[in-house]
């Protein structure tokens, strides 16, 4: 080890680089291949895979004014009443903690909701205006300044 004296940090920095490369560069290529155009169909993709488009919605629960936080019986209540009508086929939606800068340029750290709708793409400018109204409604209720939206073209089979 008298090779590395004074050099360990570094060594060892090179290696958990080496060793991230090495395990996430082949999952680079098939993160990034829908970035840039469409993926390629893959022997294993199922012959059924169709069009669909995938969209994200990220729900703050902390709210202004000295309000209480969104709680979680709300939020259900919420995707009850509005979502579920709208995408009665189903949808995914996560909690976790998110972090955002206001209008104002406050760092705001918060419990939030990640909302995973799938629909296919021929549904998108309708599917578009529901997801729209769901944003709009969120914002409304609680007064908040905003829903962030992802959208993504994918393949999928049910």
């Amino acid at each position: 080890m008298a090779l590395f004296r004074g050099r360990r940090p570094l060594v060892l920095a090179s290696i958990a680089l080496a060793a991230v490369y090495a395990v996430g560069a082949p999952f680079a290529g098939a993160v990034f291949a829908g970035a840039v155009g469409p993926v390629a169909a893959h022997a294993s993709e199922p012959k059924a895979a169709q069009p669909f488009m995938e969209t994200h919605l990220f729900f703050g629960t902390g709210r202004h004014n000295g309000a209480p936080p969104i709680t979680d019986d709300q939020f259900r209540d919420f995707l009850q009443t509005y979502v579920t009508p709208r995408f009665p086929s189903g949808f995914t939606f996560l909690t976790g903690n998110g972090q955002w800068r206001d209008r104002q340029g406050s760092i705001n750290q918060e419990r939030s909701h990640e909302l995973i709708v799938l629909y296919p793409r021929a549904e998108a400018q309708q599917r578009s205006a529901d997801i729209e109204e769901i944003r709009n409604t969120y914002t409304r209720l609680y007064e908040l300044e905003s829903v962030g939206r992802a959208d993504v073209e994918v393949r999928a089979d049910f």
